[in-house]
């Protein structure tokens, strides 16, 4: 399975789930981005941090990593990056680092050198073996669960973490790429059957069907057009923003395609001007 790439995946969809791993309240999340960070002097880059927002209360720098694979030098590499990360950013106020492993016999053998960071309270180790067992409720935990499931239980699990996804608020935009979410690894873990198989397995036929699913799609769509369109010609007016939301889904995909062409908000009126929705 493609462990790195789904889990950041999985963080860009919710941050919040981060936070529930390391038993803090998801809302910490509503402040932070999650992106890849380039380190061009050196050819690094870090996968997975957590950069909050100018407006953010805590501006901590969240460096998160997953580590699936055996590495004796991993700790070397992973200090040595938030450290070159540090020294070209001067202004960082605080930093802390997460090491997400799916068993404790995977982190290297010999940490003692790392001791300093390992024991102090800016590194956290989390081990998803210890998630097996838990109950619980939340869709993000859940997920993980899914991952770290034997193939005799990941159907029956996938299914259960679906159903769970009816029960959640109907304005959630996150539910849709839950589901999504929920497919793809189902379709990593089972490389021997096709995707239409396994759709048909979890029921995703009928439930992408349901209003909740698709006013869900609609507001994940809108939320990321809007975060778009902001990087690339800056703050969006109320009005505007309320005519993104009053547009289709074909409409919103068709924007993301054009607002690559838009270099100040006059195009995106004009856009808006000749694809009104009716």
């Amino acid at each position: 399975m493609k462990t790195d790439s789904l889990f950041y995946r999985i963080f860009q969809t919710d941050p919040g789930i981060l936070f529930e791993l390391l038993g803090q309240p998801p809302d910490l999340a509503q402040g932070y981005e999650f992106k890849s960070v380039e380190i061009k002097q050196v050819a690094f880059r870090i996968d997975g941090v957590f950069l909050p927002t100018q407006d953010s209360p805590d501006q901590t720098v969240w460096f998160t990593e997953v580590q699936f694979q055996r590495d004796p030098v991993f700790y070397q590499r992973f200090f040595a990056e938030i450290y070159m990360y540090l020294d070209l950013h001067p202004d960082t106020v605080d930093w802390q680092a997460v090491v997400i492993y799916p068993h404790r016999r995977i982190e290297p053998v010999n940490p003692h050198l790392y001791r300093a960071n390992l024991n102090s309270d800016q590194v956290h180790r989390i081990y998803l073996e210890d998630l097996a067992a838990i109950p619980t409720d939340s869709l993000g935990v859940g997920l993980m669960q899914l991952i770290m499931a034997d193939s005799v239980d990941t159907m029956t699990q996938a299914q259960a973490l679906l159903s769970r996804t009816r029960t959640q608020d109907q304005t959630d935009s996150k539910i849709a790429a839950i589901i999504e979410l929920v497919e793809t690894i189902a379709v990593y873990k089972f490389p021997q059957l096709s995707r239409e198989e396994i759709e048909r397995m979890l029921g995703l036929s009928e439930l992408r069907e349901t209003k909740v699913y698709q006013e869900a799609k609609l507001e994940e769509a809108q939320s990321l057009i809007l975060r778009l369109l902001i990087r690339r010609i800056g703050d969006i007016s109320p009005d505007l923003q309320s005519q993104i939301q009053s547009l289709s889904l074909d409409q919103l995909e068709a924007l993301g395609e054009a607002l690559l062409d838009f270099s100040e908000p006059a195009d995106l009126v004009k856009w808006l001007q000749e694809n009104r929705a009716e």
